[in-house]
């Protein structure tokens, strides 16, 4: 699978968010992986719901909190487990994805920061076992 990367720090009802997501299309279409974070802190009630965590988010709305095991970025290659209790939430068949992300080498530098940002937001437990970006 190919993919774009984008990049944004976007605002919603509650505070701030970071995002890093890849599409197969430029304009945000096909296969989507959303990867988002708070800003701040996680607040009692996240923490009572499961989303004191990095949250991934497919194309069809597929959500799913603390579910990456494994993200190795080698190159423009992103490698990702996830844990497979997420699969239906996420509406996907696979817990390996394997995503060439055509960008940029600069692109690229950023995407690394921003994923290694969100992927170790909030409980420790839910960052993922090897993250390697």
């Amino acid at each position: 699978m190919f993919c774009r990367w984008q990049n944004s720090t976007e605002i919603d009802p509650d505070g701030y968010f970071t995002e890093a997501a890849l599409a197969d299309g430029a304009d945000g279409s096909g296969f989507v992986l959303m990867f988002m974070a708070g800003e701040e802190e996680p607040d009692d009630q996240e923490v009572t719901l499961g989303m004191d965590t990095h949250c991934l988010v497919t194309a069809e709305q597929g959500t799913a909190y603390g579910c990456v095991r494994e993200a190795v970025l080698t190159g423009n290659v992103l490698h990702l487990s996830l844990a497979p209790e997420a699969l239906q939430d996420l509406r996907l068949d696979d817990t390996e994805i394997e995503a060439v992300i055509e960008a940029p080498a600069e692109d690229i530098v950023q995407f690394r920061e921003v994923l290694a940002q969100v992927l170790s937001y909030g409980r420790v437990d839910a960052v993922p076992g090897r993250l390697a970006v």
